[in-house]
């Protein structure tokens, strides 16, 4: 299965993406996408031959929990409609805490690293078995960028990568930009990953840019691919020849011009980094470590023990409980605050109206919301409850602007009987009116 050459497809850089030429496929997020008709983009794009991959962020896999039937209904209606060769998803966990640990869900609203061990990695071959029985399609899976380390880990993610290969038969999706990642802030060789990963299971890789700040490497996505990452594409180019290769772009889109010059340099360095002579060499390697690996009976209860470690983790990033026992404390005041920071932008992509009603005290407003408010459910949710939590606590100085926070509540609660909250707003409006 060939791709080529791609490009992430984004709502706000469709009409870009329809004039590059030389675009083999693109890549759109899976939640973004309605399960029965699509954007006519890629109505249009789909007619000129244009492949379209569903990526999806919702699954969480890693997660303690199997995955949700009606999550894995949507992503194959999603990949029927679009007549994909497969799907994508990611080896990371996005929600913890529920039935398992007997504690509230909590909800990351970002990609969160498992840990490598063998409990976690048979929690994940398990979960991924069943996503696989739901597809239509094969799936890949791609390694993620992280900002913190599990503690006393057992494997190498060149190890855990090739272990699940070897267990399920998923595809790979590798992601260069997040091997420099972790390159950065975990110390760890994308060279050395490269070499114990099977890169035959390669379905394709993404490349992406980011940003270092105060010796922390941030995948950011919005800015333009570094030459650090583009070693790490030459790197795997040298071992493999990957079926395809898509640039990802999520935020601070560059005019069309760039894009596609961005996407020159790509097809360049795969062109200039050729399989060498010691690729057959690389491959030897990585097939003596994975033999040297021991062969493993699963334990009963890894599935309880990954929830009650992913839920700690969780719960002290976004609900300020104390942090589990081997964790770098620094490292997670950096993950929590990033992930407030997430939060905060998506809520302001899917609820416009909020930045532009409160202005300047938006981000302010919603970080503080954020750091004493942990998600438990989506970000249309989220945004409701961040606007309820201000109306209930005083509202706003400016009362044209608690006027119109108020009718923006008021017209999305829906049809149901008041509650606390809404009763209380009725009543703030109330008294907006009478003055």
């Amino acid at each position: 299965m060939r791709l080529g050459i791609g490009i992430g497809w984004r709502p706000e850089i469709a009409t870009e993406v329809e004039a590059l030429t030389g675009i083999d496929w693109v890549e759109a997020v899976a939640e973004n996408l309605w399960a029965d008709h699509l954007p006519d983009s890629l109505v249009r794009l789909r007619e000129r031959g244009v492949t379209v991959v569903p990526h999806g962020v919702s699954l969480g896999l890693g997660g303690a929990d199997r995955p949700a039937p009606e999550r894995l209904a949507g992503l194959a209606a999603r990949a029927e409609l679009l007549g994909t060769p497969l799907v994508t998803e990611h080896i990371a966990f996005v929600r913890a805490g529920g039935p398992l640990t007997a504690s509230p869900r909590l909800e990351a609203g970002h990609l969160l690293p498992v840990p490598r061990t063998w409990d976690a990695l048979d929690v994940l071959c398990e979960n991924v078995r069943i996503a696989q029985d739901a597809l239509p399609v094969p799936l890949a899976l791609e390694n993620i960028a992280a900002l913190i380390s599990w503690p006393d880990e057992e494997l190498t993610e060149g190890q855990f990568l090739a272990e699940l290969v070897e267990r399920t038969g998923v595809r790979l999706l590798i992601d260069v930009a997040n091997l420099h990642t972790n390159h950065v802030n975990r110390g760890e060789d994308p060279a050395k990953a490269l070499d114990e990963l099977p890169v035959e299971a390669i379905a394709y890789v993404h490349v992406a840019g980011g940003v270092e700040k105060d010796g922390v490497w941030h995948d950011t996505h919005a800015h333009p691919v570094t030459a650090p990452v583009l070693d790490v594409l030459a790197e795997l180019r040298s071992r493999v020849d990957p079926p395809g290769v898509l640039l990802e772009r999520d935020d601070a889109f560059p005019p069309g011009a760039e894009l596609a010059a961005e996407l020159e340099t790509i097809r360049g360095t795969l062109r200039s980094a050729a399989p060498v002579a010691g690729a057959r060499t690389h491959a030897l390697q990585g097939a003596l470590a994975r033999a040297a690996l021991p062969v493993r009976t699963p334990r009963p209860g890894a599935r309880d023990r990954t929830a009650i470690a992913q839920t700690s983790l969780l719960s002290a990033l976004v609900a300020g409980t104390p942090a589990p026992e081997g964790f770098d404390h620094r490292r997670l005041r950096v993950q929590s605050r990033a992930l407030a920071a997430k939060r905060a932008d998506v809520v302001a992509k899917v609820a416009p109206e909020l930045p532009e009603i409160l202005g300047d005290g938006y981000r302010a407003a919603f970080l503080s919301y954020a750091m004493s408010r942990p998600m438990s459910g989506g970000y249309r949710r989220d945004a409701m409850e961040f606007v309820e939590r201000i109306l209930v606590s005083g509202g706003l100085p400016d009362p044209v602007a608690q006027r119109r926070l108020t009718h923006w509540w008021e017209d999305r609660s829906g049809p149901r009987p008041p509650g606390r909250t809404s009763r209380l707003v009725r009543a703030a409006r109330a008294v907006l009116v009478a003055k």
